[in-house]
């Protein structure tokens, strides 16, 4: 079990000597959805909602085929069930991502947590702790969940 996972994250997220941005890019997607995969399986409810709106997010920001996106959903899904925390995924953003898209992850996540109408506590758990661990102050975490529950007319 051990192997396959080491296997899998050297495959997948672990850095090459002489990386392209390609594959940065690659691995900051995978990680990505594999956070946003956690929050879906937060409160063990997966909803279609949940999930749809990850596939949405998937095809539209990330610029995804249908195919890609359902190849990096089932990298992401089986990347967070073998995943013990959420920083193996927030060090790779944080050392990636600029400020204004560690927001938009955040928004993001958001955005899936309202997907299904429903506010889990253990969602904003999740969202909270992932701001924190991206250095998103709590002023932007506020206004990334204002925009995210406007977008989904739960103002």
């Amino acid at each position: 079990m051990l192997s396959h996972l080491k296997s899998f994250m050297d495959k997948h997220l672990s850095v090459p000597e002489n990386e392209s941005s390609e594959h940065q890019a690659h691995r900051l997607q995978i990680a990505s959805a594999a956070l946003m995969f956690e929050l879906i399986r937060t409160d063990h409810d997966v909803s279609d909602a949940e999930v749809a709106q990850l596939r949405e997010i998937m095809q539209t920001q990330m610029s995804l085929s249908d195919s890609e996106a359902d190849e990096l959903l089932a990298l992401a899904e089986e990347r967070a069930t073998k995943s013990v925390s959420l920083y193996e995924f927030t060090s790779l953003i944080c050392e990636q991502y600029d400020h204004p898209e560690r927001i938009r992850l955040i928004e993001n996540l958001w955005l899936i947590a309202y997907s299904d109408k429903h506010l889990d506590k253990y969602e904003e758990m999740v969202i909270r702790k992932t701001a924190d661990l991206i250095y998103v102050s709590h002023s932007d975490f506020i206004k990334a969940k204002l925009r995210a529950r406007e977008a989904k007319g739960l103002s």
